[in-house]
């Protein structure tokens, strides 16, 4: 995916949700056939051969897929392997400065403990930290808010320094968690509709007149996209208070990401099992994102 066919996006921090589950909350579903092309066409940038668990847009316009073999630059043609091969089923990449958390199981031949606990990255995935809960934690669902981060391992738990450990009070098991890190805003995807925390993750309220979307993330701490496990997109200009639908995208989806547009419209970026596609009109219409 060559840097000019790219569409120009403001040097924003992103987050990208959507652990790659589904709203049953099956631990790992393979990558399911693709039921129809994109309304762009049926082909997106290349991808590697693995399931997605998390997508993140870095402030340069890098392209980073979390997945069951590890982490992948997919702005090269063809998608570069970065770092260690660990099955990353939790990732954010949604941090002010570029640095990434994630969560799963040790690869082959690792020293790791199994499951991983918390580990970060501060140099865009190549070498990576543990930072706590090893052998204890699988974050399947993870994010990271202005107040720290919000994980979920059978239990949703708060930490300001991914070190400490908090375990709050929720009658939810969420598939996504989606924050800002520049905002207490956190939104949880559950099969009963939209969980909103305003405290970082401390308490949640259900959003009534929301959707039931399975991926949702932010683009700025206003602007967020959610996505259907259909398909449907659904954007809000509230941090998720109220929802609009948009467009669909006609293929299964795996993870989502979102960034501030140049103008109005949030850029919406979603890791199907076909490609990586793109919508720079708020999610509306989606392009395979290679396209020109």
């Amino acid at each position: 995916m060559p840097n000019p066919t790219r569409p120009r996006v403001r040097a924003t921090a992103v987050l990208a949700a959507g652990a790659g589950l589904l709203l049953t909350l099956s631990a790992c579903s393979p990558s399911a056939v693709p039921a129809s092309s994109s309304p762009a066409g049926n082909s997106g940038s290349a991808m590697p051969d693995a399931h997605v668990h998390g997508l993140s847009i870095s402030t340069t316009g890098q392209v980073l897929l979390a997945t069951h073999d590890g982490l992948f630059d997919i702005t090269k043609q063809p998608a570069a392997k970065i770092g260690p091969t660990n099955d990353l089923m939790g990732f954010t990449g949604g941090t002010d400065h570029g640095v990434l958390y994630a969560s799963g199981h040790p690869g082959e031949g690792s020293d790791l403990a199994n499951p991983l606990g918390l580990i970060r990255s501060t140099d865009a995935g190549k070498t990576w930290e543990t930072l706590s809960r090893q052998g204890e934690s699988d974050f399947h669902a993870l994010t990271a808010t202005k107040s720290g981060i919000v994980g979920f391992d059978g239990a949703l738990r708060t930490s300001p320094d991914g070190k400490t450990w908090t375990t709050e009070a929720a009658d939810f098991v969420p598939a996504a968690l989606a924050g800002n890190p520049t905002s207490d805003t956190v939104l949880a995807t559950t099969p009963q509709g939209i969980h909103r925390s305003t405290d970082g993750g401390r308490t949640w309220t259900t959003v009534d007149s929301g959707p039931v979307v399975q991926f949702a993330a932010f683009a700025s701490p206003a602007e967020a996209a959610g996505i259907e496990p259909d398909g449907t997109v659904h954007t809000s200009a509230d941090a998720g208070a109220t929802w609009t639908r948009k467009g669909k995208i006609q293929d299964t989806v795996q993870a989502v990401a979102a960034v501030k547009g140049v103008e109005t419209n949030p850029t919406i970026w979603a890791a199907t099992a076909s490609g990586l596609v793109v919508s720079t009109d708020g999610g509306v219409t989606f392009r395979p994102a290679d396209a020109s």
